[in-house]
């Protein structure tokens, strides 16, 4: 906290609710001009619900927020545009069909007199900000057609050369390549030397203590930690993240667990130096039968990615995919399913009908089987009961419409969509996430029984406890490559962050 000056933005007391759950508890924050703050905390510790505070996102909270000390309360981004704060948020936020100018000057496009766009002007300064941060790209190609790291520099370049004087940053580095990282760096301390109040959200905590004057830390929807940069580290973070004793998460996980000393059964998939631009650099790995294969990492680490090439929705650029022996090239979800590869999404809303009775979406994956012509609702009722009831989905109602039931059931669904199947490969992405304790432990234990039955199984997750609690074995992806493999050897929530 720099002495003998305000901060620029200070939040009191905040406390923001969603639907009676707390996500933020009586937090303080305060941010300086010339300052870089950056902030750490597990997924869902409360750091972007904070910031979306502080961007307008979220007007209803509890709790004082002053910039430059005036108590105020922004109802809208308009408004926190309007007092000179801008955000980067994790998820892109860019008009892929406009061109890279238009991009830039989103919303404030250039006019003249007459009020009609100056497009070469536009194109002109466009070109001219994208230089001042090492990016050389035609102002008017189509932003759609780059690479999402390039995407994501672009739009952060647009952020950071708004003129804000206060500028959040969420997760900026995930899709970006080292010398990208480097570039942003140097832009980013420009610009706090100019004045600039700086929120730097990230999960690699190196880049946070590279980059940062000041550090907090949330845990669970608090506040729990504050420290300068240079008198901390990455040990002393990750601690702070997890919490010990009484104020540990139930599952924390911060003491060694003993994988089992298993090699699972044959190999039922091997990828052999998988590569995709930007988003995976020489991924090689084997899932045996029998067995559940965990793969960590933070978000932007190349996991979505990964889990499309192995369902046949993305083409890699190189690297070979083998199942059972045989190799594959899958051009379509179709051959991958023919291959008897399954992709359980991160997004339920993906695959699932929430219109449609329970009975519909489990039997989809099956209808070719089940009849060539006409439909068959009896038979699809009596394959989707056998189902609701083998992995107790609840209310056990096979006409019921899917969008009535809770996300954890909603979750059993999409296992069973499957099952009906059934596969060889089963791929989860994120499969307990936003579940309550008592449906994360029922998907685990039917993991767990698919994995004795000898399917096998990769589990893609940024929760440290979901991959802890089912894999056999772990590999932590870190910006496209795999760098660390735990098998038959102890580990922990600290060591997969820390490797991560």
């Amino acid at each position: 906290m720099p002495e003998g000056r305000s901060p620029i933005l200070e939040l009191q007391g905040i406390t923001k609710s969603f639907g009676g759950v707390e996500a933020l508890r009586g937090v303080d924050f305060a941010l300086y001009a010339g300052e870089i703050h950056g902030l750490v905390g597990e997924n869902g510790a409360g750091k972007s619900t904070l910031m979306k505070i502080i961007a307008g996102v979220h007007p209803e909270y509890s709790g004082r927020f002053l910039v430059d000390g005036k108590e105020t309360r922004f109802r809208s981004a308009r408004d926190a545009h309007a007092a000179g704060i801008a955000m980067v948020h994790q998820e892109l936020s860019v008009a892929p069909d406009l061109s890279v100018a238009e991009n830039v000057f989103l919303g404030n496009q250039p006019t003249s007199r007459l009020g009609l766009v100056q497009w070469r002007r536009m194109a002109r300064e466009a070109g001219e900000q994208l230089a001042r941060f090492g990016i050389d790209v035609d102002p008017m190609t189509r932003l759609g057609d780059l690479p999402i790291g390039l995407q994501q520099l672009i739009e952060i370049a647009r952020v950071l050369f708004s003129g804000a004087r206060i500028v959040i940053l969420d997760e900026p580095t995930s899709a970006l390549s080292p010398p990208e990282v480097e570039r942003l760096f140097a832009t980013l301390r420009r610009l706090r030397d100019e004045g600039t109040g700086i929120v730097f959200i990230s999960h690699f905590i190196e880049d946070i203590l590279r980059v940062s004057d000041t550090v907090t830390v949330f845990r669970n929807g608090r506040k729990v930690a504050e420290t300068a940069a240079s008198a901390t580290t990455k040990g002393a973070l990750i601690e702070a993240m997890i919490g010990r004793g009484g104020e540990a998460l139930e599952h924390s996980y911060t003491d060694d667990l003993m994988l089992p000393r298993s090699d699972g059964g044959p190999v039922v998939l091997k990828v052999d130096q998988l590569s995709l631009a930007r988003s995976l650099q020489d991924v090689s790995f084997e899932a045996r039968s029998g067995e559940v294969l965990g793969i960590y990492g933070f978000m932007g680490c190349g996991q979505q990615e990964l889990s499309r090439i192995l369902f046949g929705k993305l083409k890699p650029d190189s690297g070979t995919l083998v199942v059972d022996g045989a190799p594959k090239s899958f051009a379509s979800t179709a051959a991958a399913r023919r291959a008897g590869v399954a992709l359980v999404p991160e997004s339920r809303r993906a695959m699932l009908f929430h219109q449609e009775p329970v009975y519909k979406n489990i039997s989809i994956s099956i209808l070719d089987r089940i009849s060539a012509m006409l439909l068959k609702p009896a038979q699809e009722r009596d394959i989707a009961k056998r189902q609701v009831e083998q992995l107790q989905i609840r209310p056990p109602v096979v006409g019921l419409d899917l969008g009535m039931l809770s996300g954890g059931n909603q979750q059993k669904v999409a296992l069973a969509k499957w099952l009906t199947y059934p596969p060889r490969l089963l791929v989860l992405c994120e499969p307990t996430r936003g579940m309550d304790v008592g449906a994360k432990n029922d998907v685990i234990n039917i993991v767990r029984d698919l994995r004795a039955k000898g399917l096998a199984i990769i589990v893609l997750s940024t929760e440290p406890e979901t991959v802890l609690s089912l894999a056999d074995r772990i590999l932590v992806l870190k910006r496209g490559a795999v760098v660390r493999e735990f098998k038959n050897e102890p580990v922990s929530k600290d060591r997969l962050l820390e490797a991560a």
